[in-house]
């Protein structure tokens, strides 16, 4: 199980403000900072602070997240907000048989270029 995950970023503050438009029709409607780790933000909610930027990890190349969406719905909501705050177009929402049965994905690229998924299992 994948406890938390962490990705580098450029600009703390653009990507703050992406990440945040983009993950609230996701639920993620907790951020936190802290003294200990001022070059990072997580992400999540009251119970769970499971997805992190951060400026101490290098960009580097760029890495694919998927977040699990509750319906098809939600991929559509992440896929408008996350467009709205900046991302870049990067696989519109639909049906991704070859992924598997059930599989409905929306992709967009962030600030730094990293591919970011909302995905519903159907």
């Amino acid at each position: 199980m994948i406890d938390h995950v962490t990705i580098g970023v450029s600009d703390l503050q653009r990507s703050r403000a992406f990440y945040e438009q983009a993950l609230a029709p996701l639920g993620f409607s907790e951020t936190n900072t802290s003294d200990v780790m001022p070059g990072e933000i997580e992400f999540g909610s009251a119970e769970k602070l499971d997805f992190a930027i951060s400026t101490d990890y290098g960009v580097g190349a760029p890495v694919h997240v998927a977040f699990a969406a509750d319906s098809i719905e939600q991929v559509h909501a992440f896929h408008d907000a996350a467009l709205a705050a900046g991302g870049r177009e990067h696989g519109p929402p639909g049906p991704r048989p070859h992924y598997g049965d059930g599989y409905y994905g929306a992709f967009v690229l962030d600030p730094d270029g990293h591919n970011v998924e909302a995905v519903f299992h159907g």
